[in-house]
């Protein structure tokens, strides 16, 4: 342990002189008087006062009292995605609330409000443009890429399941007439709805063909082997 030993005319003087060559108040100090010192007599043989001054062991909690602070943690991504659909619902004066939900796939945050409806657009494009920015927000940040749903009025589950009909009504044209048949232009989200539709038929393929906004599915038949 650090120590010093001073002296002074008297022993409050050589404490306060070892306070200032340690740097610490008197409080933290364990102060041993070696000398106390005496005026003698008549001025004549007269000694200081000496003293050692060490500084206290500051105590330290036990292992098992010692708790890590914790780091700030980072918004959770579905919490981060609702924030973001509130503000833009905000933004676009559109009186809703939003429900989240999420499993070990995706995040679907539902839209419920009188004006909620005015958010599908024609074949759900305004929903799906929604959807596209705020995964573009949230996944800029956010370690977890799952995917983000926005739906309202259940479109995107009846939407779903007339895409499924669409895609084994179209099926089946295609083995029966033999040759490929090419569906509308339609959205990322409604193109792999007919793939995943049709995925399992080992007598059929399917792929995407065009660019943009112009990107079709195509339905063919497997060619047979000779």
């Amino acid at each position: 342990m650090k120590s010093v030993e001073t002296e002074a005319k008297t022993t409050e003087e050589a404490i306060h002189r070892a306070c200032e060559a340690l740097g610490v108040p008197r409080e933290e100090l364990e102060v041993e008087v070696l000398s106390s010192g005496s005026s003698g007599f008549l001025g004549l043989g007269a000694k200081n006062a000496r003293v050692r001054a060490t500084l206290k062991e500051k105590s330290v909690p036990p292992p098992s009292e010692i708790r890590p602070v914790a780091a700030p943690s980072e918004p959770h991504a579905a919490e981060t995605a609702k924030k973001t659909l509130e503000d833009i619902l905000r933004l676009l004066e559109v009186e809703a609330s939003v429900e989240l939900k999420e499993d070990s796939e995706r995040i679907l945050l539902n839209i419920q409000g009188d004006g909620s409806g005015l958010l599908i657009g024609r074949k759900g494009q305004t929903l799906d443009a929604i959807e596209y920015l705020i995964n573009k927000i949230v996944h800029k940040e956010a370690e977890d890429k799952k995917r983000i749903v926005v739906d309202t009025e259940n479109y995107r589950l009846r939407r779903e399941d007339s895409l499924v009909k669409l895609a084994q009504r179209l099926a089946e044209k295609a083995k029966r007439q033999g040759r490929p048949v090419t569906i509308s232009p339609m959205s990322a989200h409604d193109r792999r709805i007919i793939h995943l539709a049709l995925q399992d038929d080992k007598t059929l393929r399917t792929w995407s063909t065009g660019s943009g906004l112009y990107r079709k599915v195509i339905i063919s038949p497997e060619k047979k082997s000779s």
